[in-house]
């Protein structure tokens, strides 16, 4: 249930994101999910790729901080209020969420990578209420 996600640090510098994605391409990994948040100096990419290890293998090769954190990837109905509902169950469990991000796919379903304080409560709490959570294989392979 735990999936290995990429956070790197970026300069906010023309070309740098173009270097990383050039540097995983020649090296034969795919990224599944990513999403970037900036502020004026510098951005963080946290990034799911098909091979973790060797993406942060490279990527310090090259220069890149990077760092290999946990997350869990859940499964919300694509319509409104089934993240709500998801939330709702973390918020009533006492589970505060550091971050997360989604994507939508073409079955009515979202795929929601999150990042908690509790990981362990976090994925006992959804799969007592029998939300679904997303193997480490299945993201790995989008």
């Amino acid at each position: 249930m735990i999936i290995k996600q990429l956070s790197v640090f970026l300069e906010n510098r023309a070309g740098r994101l173009t270097e990383l994605t050039g540097i995983l391409a020649d090296n034969g990994i795919n990224i599944s999910a990513f999403c970037i948040a900036d502020t004026a100096d510098f951005g963080i990419l946290r990034v799911i790729t098909g091979k973790p290890e060797l993406a942060e293998q490279v990527l310090k090769e090259q220069g890149f901080a990077v760092k290999i954190t946990d997350v869990i990837g859940m499964i919300v109905p694509h319509k409104p209020g089934g993240l709500h509902k998801a939330l709702q169950i973390l918020t009533d469990n006492g589970i505060s969420i550091e971050y997360m991000y989604a994507f939508a796919s073409a079955d009515d379903r979202a795929t929601v990578v999150i990042r908690t304080d509790a990981m362990p409560k976090t994925i006992d709490v959804l799969q007592m209420h029998k939300l679904e959570l997303v193997t480490a294989g299945d993201v790995y392979q989008m």
